[in-house]
């Protein structure tokens, strides 16, 4: 009897139902759209302010050192103090590995040779292009031109591998191009820094808006043979997915107990990867640039602010739907509870009854809601990220968010509907009936 009451309802007030499920089905459906770009947004937010830079910088330690001589600093402006690029492989086995997205160090050199066009003496730096960086984990494709998107190439960038102990790849950048008149397919004979020829073939004509134009772009392997510093990177950039920072964050680890120490540790702040990344690298210092990592944590706070302000606004409204739909309904079946109380009907009964009502309704809506939203927050990042691509079933759908959508439409309906039932509980069932003959 009791499902046959409830199918009942279904079918005979099919337009208070299908507004109540509407109302919940929009609420459902801003706030699955709103989850599911929180999900991704962070990630999507680090890419689109990579074209800032890399937001950790590492560099020798030695060179925070003073030396000083009878109160004159002697300190070279280029101490000599290099890293290893071999332990640059162990960033892929520090706590938060995964976070870490793009590596480029960096080996500043001169390259001082003759062209077809004349003798060049000319800024260089030596970086990867793209390389494999991995320690016996998941490898990372990165690079420089990874981590600095807006860079041009009229040409081609060069190849590492293609690097031998006599010869390398190299592109120009558009100031020394012009200046000496270099072309892709040019041939500069660059003097080593053991009186060695070695030969770099210009692959492109590269323009990066700052000083770096006025020299050239080679692999780091070929620019630690030239420079005879093998093994040797004098700064490194990482672009890592951060937390914004917070009072917390800015704490000296240190000086916290173990157990803080701990939470700090394992927290991706910036503060906390950089940290990290001085355990495993001997002789590193490593800090954050505040200017690209606070630009990014104050965007991701204010559009995390403004989604749940619109998923607080949907089930609000979702809500007084609910609301106001159930005390009509209840306000047209009030024969029917009389009916049901003078029968012998307890309160929880038809409490129970009303609560069923909502709940599978709730479930219905909050499930198409579900796949509404989902669909909505796929549309919504193709537009506001399309560098992203076409969004896959398996990104769209997000499960977890699933029994996280339903349980809020369970809550907005109950919650909703409870006044109207409460107040429909009260009602003196002799009363009703008396007015209904």
């Amino acid at each position: 009897m009791f499902f046959r009451l409830l199918m009942e309802s279904f079918r005979r007030q099919r337009r208070r139902k299908t507004l109540a499920g509407l109302a919940i089905l929009l609420g459902t459906t801003a706030v699955t759209a709103m989850l599911a770009l929180a999900t991704t947004i962070g990630d999507r937010i680090h890419k689109e302010l990579a074209v800032y830079g890399a937001n950790i910088v590492v560099y020798p330690a030695a060179d925070l050192l003073d030396v000083k001589i009878g109160g004159i600093d002697v300190k070279p402006a280029s101490s000599g103090a290099f890293l290893k690029e071999s332990d640059l492989r162990k960033l892929r086995g520090i706590f938060w590995a995964n976070n870490v997205t793009g590596v480029s160090p960096e080996l500043p050199l001169r390259i001082i040779g003759a062209a077809s066009t004349g003798t060049i003496d000319a800024a260089a730096t030596g970086l990867w292009f793209s390389h494999d960086l991995s320690n016996g984990g998941a490898a990372l494709k990165t690079g420089a031109v990874a981590l600095h998107p807006w860079w041009k190439i009229d040409g081609a960038w060069p190849n590492e591998a293609k690097t031998t102990p006599e010869s390398a790849e190299a592109a120009a950048g558009k100031a020394l191009a012009t200046r000496f008149g270099l072309k892709a397919g040019d041939v500069v004979q660059a003097t080593t820094k053991d009186k060695t020829t070695y030969a770099l073939r210009i692959t492109g004509v590269f323009s990066t808006g700052d000083a770096a134009d006025a020299g050239f772009l080679l692999p780091l392997n070929a620019a630690q043979t030239i420079a005879g510093t093998p093994d040797a990177v004098r700064r490194v950039e990482i672009s890592a997915r951060t937390k914004p920072e917070d009072a917390f964050a800015r704490k000296d680890p240190d000086s916290l107990s173990p157990k803080l120490r701990e939470v700090w540790y394992c927290r991706p702040y910036a503060n906390s990867i950089a940290y990290q990344i001085r355990e495993v690298i001997p002789g590193a210092q490593a800090e954050q640039v505040r200017r690209v990592e606070q630009n990014e944590g104050n965007v991701l706070k204010r559009i995390s602010g403004l989604m749940w302000l619109i998923c607080l606004a949907a089930l609000l409204a979702a809500g007084f739907a609910v609301s106001a739909a159930m005390a009509t309904a209840i306000l047209e079946r009030q024969a029917e509870i009389g009916l049901m109380r003078s029968l012998g009907a307890s309160k929880a009964t038809i409490a129970m009854l009303f609560y069923a009502e909502t709940g599978l309704l709730a479930i219905l809506a909050g499930g198409l809601g579900y796949l509404a939203g989902s669909g909505l927050a796929a549309w919504l990042g193709a537009r506001i990220f399309p560098g992203d691509g076409p969004a896959s079933l398996g990104t769209v759908l997000n499960p977890v968010l699933l029994p996280v959508v339903i349980t809020l439409a369970l809550t907005v309906a109950i919650a909703g509907s409870t006044p109207s039932i409460r107040r429909a509980l009260t009602m003196n069932p002799s009363a009703i009936l008396r007015a209904d003959v």
